[in-house]
């Protein structure tokens, strides 16, 4: 019987990899334009000069070909990163640039600019000799993941790749170990929504160390919810006779966790339902009675699923996101120093949204939901292995 499965199971395979290579050949006959080819080359001579950059391998190979109107963006933006060399460093080590600009937004005058700019900076990257750039270990380390994701379909493409080398070979300074994390909020800062479609399993690891023991304060929660083991809510069908004290919510459906954050990284998730639910941090200065909007002008970052369908920032005015960012399983990332609060789709490991902020005060982690059958429910961190050296668990 064993033998009969894989018998059926083999010319699967085989049928599979046919389909792929087919669809291969047909991107490789298909004639690139010229903003296309241009990425092809600047992939070539980034894999030359810089070690354990095989990844790129599959841009110049034709392998993985993007879309015009992604190179565009792509071409632009690195070509402001060059030109911001010369401009302060962000207390992150990245440069400030504007954030990008849609494609359809940008003229061919633009990008051949662009074009000229890192064709000059391509002329002294090639005078280096060949694999003469280490990028460090964990550069290295999301390269080998980034190559991995995209061969089984969870990449949608290596642009990933493309801007960490660049970012080596621009910067080649000896203290590279942070550049992935810095990559990170840059990327977050530069583009609120959706930046990332794939966030690299060691950037991944990195982000989930931070996380923490979140759970909810009764005192705090709506009378109309049902809380269990201060980790599960849910609306009930009976408003509960308890005192209304001045940080409870009275109207909406919401509460915060008990410990509020004012420094340093945290991370949590958060199991949602597929209907209406909030996410995100309120202020301790934020009002918390009525049915006032929640939104960044009252004191509250977050992100809300209305109908099941519309996923919007609560900014003023609110910003609507891609429903195809609509998540199962919600990562809520808070950066206090760096002023970031992100969100992920934490079972595909993409970006959702990120707030960009100064914090100057306590922020406590928000909660609501209308769901009367299924728990929204805030899931304990993973237990972490214990490393005895601090600076080699980093990318454990």
């Amino acid at each position: 019987m064993m033998q009969c499965f894989h018998f059926m199971v083999e010319p699967a395979k085989t049928l599979t990899a046919k389909i792929k290579e087919s669809n291969k050949r047909a991107k490789k006959e298909q004639p690139l334009d010229e903003d296309q080819l241009f990425i092809v080359d600047l992939a070539r001579d980034l894999s030359r000069v810089c070690q354990r950059s095989s990844a790129l391998e599959h841009i110049w190979n034709l392998d993985d070909t993007w879309p015009s109107s992604l190179c565009r963006v792509f071409i632009l933006q690195w070509a402001s990163m060059l030109e911001s060399k010369k401009r302060p460093m962000q207390t992150d080590g990245w440069p400030e640039i504007d954030e990008v600009k849609h494609s359809d937004a940008i003229n061919e005058q633009e990008v051949l600019q662009a074009k000229s700019v890192i064709l000059t900076w391509i002329k002294d990257l090639r005078a280096q000799p060949e694999q003469s750039v280490w990028p460090g270990e964990p550069v290295a380390k999301v390269l080998d993941d980034l190559q991995s994701a995209w061969r089984w379909g969870r990449a949608p493409n290596l642009q990933t790749a493309m801007e960490l080398v660049m970012w080596t070979l621009m910067l080649q300074r000896p203290d590279k170990d942070t550049i992935p994390q810095q990559w990170l909020m840059w990327k977050q800062r530069m583009q609120k929504i959706g930046a990332i479609s794939y966030v690299p399993q060691p950037v991944w690891d990195w982000i989930s160390d931070a996380a923490v023991e979140v759970t909810l304060d009764l005192d705090t929660a709506n009378p109309d919810l049902l809380i269990t083991n201060e980790k599960k809510m849910r609306c009930g069908f009976e408003r509960k006779d308890i005192p209304n004290y001045h940080q409870r919510f009275d109207g909406w459906w919401c509460a915060v966790g008990v410990e509020g954050f004012g420094s340093g990284r945290h991370y949590w998730e958060v199991e949602v339902g597929e209907r209406d639910w909030r996410l995100g941090v309120a202020k301790e200065s934020a009002l918390r009675k009525g049915f006032k909007s929640l939104n960044t002008d009252t004191g509250y970052l977050s992100l809300r699923l209305e109908r099941g369908s519309e996923l919007k920032a609560l900014t003023v005015p609110y910003t609507a996101l891609p429903p195809g960012l609509i998540p199962r399983k919600v990562g809520v990332y808070l950066d206090y120093n760096c002023g970031q609060l992100s969100f992920y789709d934490a079972d595909r490991h993409l970006h959702i949204y990120t707030y960009n902020e100064s914090f100057t005060e306590k922020l406590f982690p928000l909660f609501g939901t209308v769901e009367i059958v299924r728990d929204l429910v805030i899931k304990s961190p993973a237990a972490k292995s214990q490393c005895l050296c601090p600076t080699s668990c980093i990318w454990a």
